[in-house]
């Protein structure tokens, strides 16, 4: 669990309305149902209407990586491939072919079985980079939800204020309806500008780069697979590998 992003939000939600107290205002005076809906409500509408279904549910399953993310072990994945060089340099590719049950992910069987199966490198390189491409192309759609959102809620914040304060010209004459009007105004521009800026758009920058470090690990694995495919010697390749770890 990434605790870290958890402190962040409490942090950056915390600081935010400890400041309102320490202004003398009050933590209930933020809380505006009708501004919520407006801001919330308006960018999950504007999102879901530029993206894709699938687009849209996969960002939203992301998510769950800022608090669980996705484990790339980038010393587990070259002790494996070291494992596999040495015992294709003693034994021949074919020894490889009883590793593929215990291999973990996909992408790295993939690449093992285009070594039992003969394929030439420059094939396995091939075959290996468009699945990283595809790979990443998609998770990085599905992050852009996020930013997309970050970049909406800002304006759907202005749009409440603007029917705030319609509402506040419709009652001029009832002075009573006053407050409840500018308030929903200047609480929907806190929630835009809030909520893009101390959640939806750390939460795309974060995503981006969870995705990019998968994206090296996978690369890690294409560079070792290579390295066995072409018969270099297990060192050469640990060695050339530890560099990733930089």
């Amino acid at each position: 669990m990434d605790i870290l992003s958890i402190v962040g939000i409490v942090v950056a939600i915390g600081t935010v309305l400890a400041g309102q107290i320490l202004e003398g205002g009050t933590v209930g005076s933020l809380l505006q149902v009708a501004a919520f809906l407006i801001v919330i409500g308006g960018t999950a509408g504007a999102v879901m209407l530029q993206n894709p279904r699938r687009t849209f549910v996969e960002g939203v399953r992301l998510a769950g990586w800022i608090v669980r993310p996705p484990q790339a072990d980038f010393q587990a994945a070259i002790d494996r491939t070291v494992e596999w060089a040495q015992l294709a340099r003693r034994d021949g590719m074919l020894a490889l072919e009883d590793q593929l049950a215990s291999v973990p992910e996909g992408f790295e069987r993939n690449g093992l079985q285009m070594l039992v199966d003969g394929f030439d490198p420059p094939r396995i390189r091939e075959a290996l980079e468009v699945e990283i491409a595809a790979w990443e192309d998609r998770h990085r759609a599905a992050a852009k939800v996020w930013e997309s959102a970050g970049g909406y809620a800002p304006t759907i914040g202005i749009l409440g204020a603007v029917l705030g304060l319609i509402h506040v010209m419709e009652n001029l004459s009832d002075p009573a309806k006053l407050g409840s009007g500018i308030a929903v105004a200047f609480v929907a521009t806190v929630y835009g500008v809030g909520a893009a800026n101390l959640i939806l758009l750390p939460i795309g920058n974060k995503l981006k780069a969870l995705i990019a470090r998968e994206v090296a690990r996978r690369e890690l694995v294409v560079d070792g697979l290579l390295g066995i495919a072409n018969g270099e010697n297990p060192k050469l390749i640990e060695a050339r590998l530890t560099g990733y770890l930089a």
